[in-house]
């Protein structure tokens, strides 16, 4: 026959009311790890909506001339002298201010009208949105891209 024993609660210190340290830890990291989730989630919506004035930063590259007379994801032919570019989530028509982060004044407006792979890349531009950065050497640079003006749909 089984005695029973008393359950101890390890995690504290006999007659102390206090929880454990890694236990405070966990929660400080859940809230914290909360925090962030919400604020991405947020910060995706605002991008998926072409919001004025929402912004990220990342790394550019353009498209290569071959690709010239495809079609984008919007049913366009690319235009390498077009001031176009592609995103992962904006709406197609929004013109967004794209920034290098190296060379702060040099900035040109673009509108998106296809689609890239998101990740530390956060836009294709055209040859001609390029050439206006001064990336055609470098290939991929640091912008910062911000919403300038709402899809035309």
């Amino acid at each position: 026959m089984a005695v029973a024993s008393p359950r101890v609660d390890r995690r504290r210190a006999p007659g102390s009311s206090a929880p454990a340290k890694g236990s405070v830890a966990v929660g400080l990291f859940c809230v914290l790890l909360s925090f962030i989730l919400i604020t991405c989630a947020e910060s995706s919506a605002e991008l998926r909506e072409g919001r004025l004035g929402t912004a990220e930063e990342g790394m550019a590259t353009y498209y290569a001339r071959r690709l010239a007379g495809h079609r984008t994801a919007n049913g366009e032919r690319y235009d390498p002298a077009g001031f176009t570019a592609a995103h992962p989530v904006l709406p197609f028509g929004t013109r967004v201010r794209v920034t290098r982060m190296e060379h702060g004044s040099r900035s040109v407006v673009v509108r998106i009208n296809d689609r890239c792979a998101g990740g530390k890349k956060i836009i294709d531009l055209s040859e001609a949105a390029a050439r206006r950065l001064g990336m055609m050497t470098a290939g991929i640079v640091r912008v910062r891209i911000e919403v300038v003006s709402g899809h035309a749909n």
